[in-house]
């Protein structure tokens, strides 16, 4: 039986490895991006779906944006001539138009809208009431002056944050009410009204909600 070359072998198998001191190559790694940075694909959705509505994200309530667009959709079919016909009861896929173009136009409500809001209001025609003569007993300071002020604080907050929603209890916003500064706790002021919702006037429901604090 012929001998087996036990030693070549080894050396052979031995020779197939690099040598210890031998740099090893290694593949190259792409970090993936953070993911707290906005993606290419991320960017071009927001973009095409702006292209398709500007208001695809709207910065005051949903709810407001579908009755907006629901009276927008009645005039592009018929005419802007029709908004004068629109009265409450008037209804488009089942929202109550009417009603919520009467809310619109009065005046308290009216100045609780953001200017966006009141911008795209005004391009389809509908315009505000005039302000209604404050009783002489509301004048000048008290619950009236301190509702005001709340008012103005809100819409302050709502055009810096885009929302009220999850304001702090304890949170102060300072504003410029007729000239003067005032330090207004809204936080306590929103949680105030959303348990007085039951009790408040339909007035004061209205322009609440308009401004998405209930």
């Amino acid at each position: 039986m012929p001998r087996q070359r036990i030693g070549h072998s080894v050396t052979a198998e031995i020779q197939q490895f690099p040598p210890l001191n031998m740099p090893v190559s290694r593949p190259s790694i792409t970090p993936e991006p953070a993911a707290d940075q906005p993606t290419a694909t991320a960017t071009h959705i927001h973009k095409a779906l702006r292209e398709v509505d500007e208001d695809w994200n709207p910065a005051w309530p949903a709810e407001w944006q579908r009755h907006y667009a629901a009276v927008r959709e009645m005039l592009a079919e018929e005419s802007h001539s029709a908004l004068a016909y629109v009265e409450p009861g008037v209804t488009v896929h089942g929202m109550d138009i009417g009603r919520w173009l009467a809310r619109q136009r009065k005046h308290d409500v009216w100045q609780a809208l953001m200017d966006g809001q009141r911008k795209r209001l005004a391009e389809l025609g509908v315009e505000p009431l005039a302000k209604a003569p404050r009783p002489a007993s509301a004048a000048g300071g008290g619950r009236a002056a301190a509702w005001e002020r709340s008012l103005a604080a809100a819409r302050a907050y709502l055009a810096r944050e885009g929302t009220l929603t999850g304001v702090p209890r304890g949170h102060v916003e300072v504003v410029v009410h007729e000239g003067e500064p005032h330090a207004v706790k809204l936080g306590a002021w929103i949680s105030n009204q959303r348990s007085r919702q039951a009790s408040l006037p339909a007035e004061r429901v209205e322009v609440l909600t308009s401004l998405g604090v209930i």
